[in-house]
């Protein structure tokens, strides 16, 4: 009884400050915004554009499962790579710890016979250029809201650095024997790594290979860089139910602080971090904040509903259950595979 009781300890310290970050979000929005104006705040977003929403999330996630598949040498169907990122979507909008990165990754390399951790390795590159994108967005728009004119030479520098940081895993693709030799000899005398990565370290390194092709190089980046732009319009869409004259820059500094927002550890979802993100894009741009969070809760609803949905289809497709999937995402350890239904 008292192993069970240190074990659900151990378990509940390790949601505890997500939670916690959570809470005191959406307690500052709350408190932010004026409750009872809450109910005509959300009666003036135009339902029209909650639909266009929808279309573009959907939208959204297929282009994803496009550049993913390009990732993993088109091996997978665009099918299972779009409800594969359905599914990744659904752990996390229900789990911590980003469960959905390792749940897709199990659901795909078993599907691929890739292997977990090769599949693994294509989505640290797709985050990575996530990363990049997110953080040239930012930089390229907040000086526009708060006045400022160097937005360019920023935006010009954030670019070199991104170059720079593409360039070193495309060095780590091209040197994977020195890596490998590297890793086995330094960090892999540690207990931690011995266990959890080398293990692993080949099919790793094997799936950072997608760097050393060009076509497949640049085709993963168009695809990314389409989603991204996917993404933008999604979020100024329903803004211009709220603000009909806003620019276009909007979307880009809201898409780009809810990205930089919900890396945050946080409740599953992003709960609470996700609206103080959106809630805060806005304030920087003068929307009041109960208008703000009105908008938050709405996107953030579509966000939910649309990639639980496109979740549960997948599980359905594969046979899987959401359970198992999980478990398998907790140990990394691959669950029984079931033939795909396509």
């Amino acid at each position: 009884m008292t192993q069970e009781k240190n074990n659900l300890w151990n378990k509940a310290k390790r949601w505890l400050p997500g939670v916690l970050i959570s809470l005191v979000a959406l307690y500052l929005v709350f408190n932010l915004a004026n409750m009872n104006d809450l109910q005509s705040a959300f009666s003036a977003i135009n339902p029209i554009f909650i639909v266009a929403a929808v279309v573009l999330t959907v939208l959204f996630c297929l282009v994803r499962g496009i550049a993913w598949r390009i990732l993993l040498d088109r091996k997978p169907s665009i099918g299972q790579t779009f409800f594969g990122i359905g599914v990744g979507y659904l752990l996390n909008n229900l789990f911590p710890f980003r469960a959905g990165e390792i749940g897709r990754a199990i659901l795909i390399g078993q599907s691929t016979q890739l292997g977990t951790f090769h599949v693994l390795s294509t989505i640290i590159i797709e985050r990575a250029f996530d990363l990049a994108f997110a953080a040239l967005l930012l930089l390229s728009s907040l000086p526009l809201a708060l006045g400022l004119s160097w937005a360019k030479p920023v935006a010009i520098t954030t670019l070199i650095l991104v170059i720079l940081g593409i360039s070193a895993l495309f060095l780590i693709a091209r040197n994977t024997n020195r890596v490998h030799t590297w890793v086995l000899n330094g960090p892999g005398r540690y207990p931690v790594v011995k266990r959890f990565i080398i293990p692993y370290l080949d099919n790793l390194l094997e799936g950072l290979g997608a760097l050393t092709r060009p076509q497949m190089f640049l085709a993963a980046v168009f695809w990314i860089s389409v989603s991204w732009i996917i993404g933008v319009i999604n979020y100024y869409v329903v803004i211009l139910s709220i603000n009909p004259s806003a620019p276009i820059w909007w979307g880009v500094l809201i898409d780009s602080i809810l990205a930089m927002g919900i890396a945050i550890p946080s409740a599953p979802a992003a709960l609470g971090v996700f609206e103080a993100s959106l809630v805060a894009a806005l304030s920087l741009v003068g929307v009041d904040a109960t208008i703000a969070l009105a908008y938050a809760v709405v996107m953030h609803f579509i966000q939910f509903a649309v990639t639980g949905i496109l979740g549960m289809i997948g599980l359905i497709k594969t046979g899987r259950s959401l359970g198992s999937i999980f478990k398998a995402a907790q140990s990394q350890k691959e669950i029984p595979s079931s033939p795909d239904v396509e």
